[in-house]
């Protein structure tokens, strides 16, 4: 069998975020429902003191029945430069005979899914009528962010936050000719998020940049950034105001930093993990109660996510052929 090649621009174009929404709420409804078998991200760190790491995720789904594993490095100092912070390969294997189907470039799949996993989340658990997003960062989470949080709200405000203001200032102008909403810039978080319907974290903070007293009544947060136990982007009292979902509890209670820190300080216990995202879409577990609450989604990343997106584009490419 002849196995498909897929460079970053490839990707791009054959999994826009809006359509790969969808593929990530069947990942979390499989999961949900026993479909999927998946490892833990496996990652080993780097000698020398900036960060760096590889790391793998593994996994096969059920429906479309296919197996795979991403192998990737995630180099932070990367971030600004000519190269990419997240850089590696998706290896797609077909189930009937074990083929290596596809290799993908690992960093747009997980840029895109990532983004598209935020949504379902956010389209399960916000408010119906959010409209002010929020957004932490102004990398290429950011970006993504911001497009797929219009395709699942009405988004029509955007505050925009990040340590560089020029940086901020730049993606700020981009977002604007990008999406034509109104856009403004935070000198600092807590301004940033003080009147946010939705607010997306998607920086490289080892350290809480976001307090959960800052918080406004109502608001869903998606945390991304942060993907390692070590790792903070909010706080404990967050946490602890917050009714918590996530991806893959299995993960979390491994690499959730934010999560595990409360519990660590023993503001919360592990049931403080309402569900999966996928519990709530499948009607097991009760999302957003009332229009007060204060709703997080921590986001970790399956392998299913990647393996499903990967599968998507290869069935495109094989469509167009």
């Amino acid at each position: 069998m002849q196995i498909r090649m897929f460079d970053a621009p490839q990707v791009r174009q054959l999994l826009p975020v809006e359509e790969c929404i969808d593929l990530m709420r069947d990942a979390f409804l499989a999961v949900a429902r026993g479909e999927t078998g998946q490892l833990l991200r496996s990652v080993l760190m780097l000698p020398g003191d900036d960060g760096a790491c590889f790391g793998t995720m593994s996994g096969y789904m059920s429906e479309p029945n296919v197996f795979g594993v991403k192998v990737n490095s995630v180099f932070p100092a990367n971030f600004g430069t000519e190269y990419p912070s997240h850089q590696g390969v998706m290896l797609l294997f077909e189930r009937q005979h074990g083929e290596l189907v596809a290799m993908l470039d690992a960093g747009e799949i997980t840029a895109v899914r990532t983004a598209a996993a935020s949504a379902a989340a956010t389209d399960a658990l916000a408010r119906g009528e959010s409209s002010h997003l929020a957004v932490l960062g102004y990398g290429r989470q950011a970006s993504m962010h911001v497009a797929s949080m219009r395709a699942v709200r009405p988004i029509n405000k955007l505050t925009v936050w990040g340590r560089s203001a020029g940086r901020a200032r730049a993606f700020a102008e981009e977002q604007q000719r990008l999406h034509a909403v109104a856009v403004e810039i935070a000198p600092d978080v807590e301004q940033a998020i003080a009147h946010a319907d939705i607010v997306c974290t998607t920086t490289a903070a080892a350290k809480p940049i976001l307090k959960g007293d800052w918080i406004p009544a109502g608001c869903h947060l998606n945390v991304v950034g942060s993907s390692m136990a070590r790792f903070r982007e909010i706080d404990t009292r967050a946490v602890v105001r917050s009714r918590f979902f996530v991806d893959y509890r299995p993960m979390c209670l491994r690499e959730g930093g934010e999560f595990l820190k409360a519990v660590e300080e023993a503001a919360v216990t592990a049931d403080h993990i309402v569900g999966e995202v996928g519990e709530v879409l499948a009607g097991t577990c009760e999302g957003r109660r009332d229009a007060g609450e204060i709703t997080v989604f921590k986001s970790l990343g399956m392998p299913v996510e990647d393996i499903a997106a990967a599968h998507y584009v290869l069935k495109k490419a094989l469509m167009k052929d």
